[in-house]
């Protein structure tokens, strides 16, 4: 069965708190996978570079401006009507405030409460790799 593929970019945006790493996730607020957590992020447009795309949608959701650093995994992941590719960048805040535009809600995580949340089924192959930098 041939199904599309949607190609997305997600952001991991870490920061410090007393001295130990965090991450930054959002509560999705729309849509089939509603309440379900994710990192923020969105579809890459014609002509856009995956880092080009997640400036563009970290502005549009957050209205925060990021650096986009490198590459931790390209996750590739078959739902139900479509494959989902999404590339997954280290990300931090350039400036802005992480304004919640599209979400329901966000916070920041450590080591220890990432998987204090239901996440999407596409970011949990990604958490297991996120654990092991934090």
């Amino acid at each position: 069965m041939y199904r599309k593929t949607i190609r997305v970019v997600a952001a991991v945006i870490k920061t410090e708190k007393n001295g130990e790493p965090i991450i930054f996730a959002t509560q999705r607020g729309y849509g089939e996978f509603k309440d379900g957590w994710e990192f923020p992020g969105g579809k890459i447009q014609e002509g856009e570079t995956p880092q080009e795309a997640l400036k563009r949608e970290i502005m549009e959701e957050l209205d925060t401006e990021i650096e986009v650093g490198e590459l931790i995994d390209t996750i590739e992941y078959d739902y139900p009507e479509f494959h989902l590719s999404m590339d997954c960048f280290w990300c931090s805040i350039v400036k802005g405030d992480l304004v919640l535009k599209e979400h329901e809600a966000a916070r920041w995580m450590d080591k220890d409460s990432l998987n204090s949340v239901e996440w999407l089924p596409a970011d949990k192959s990604l958490i297991r790799t996120i654990a092991e930098f934090l």
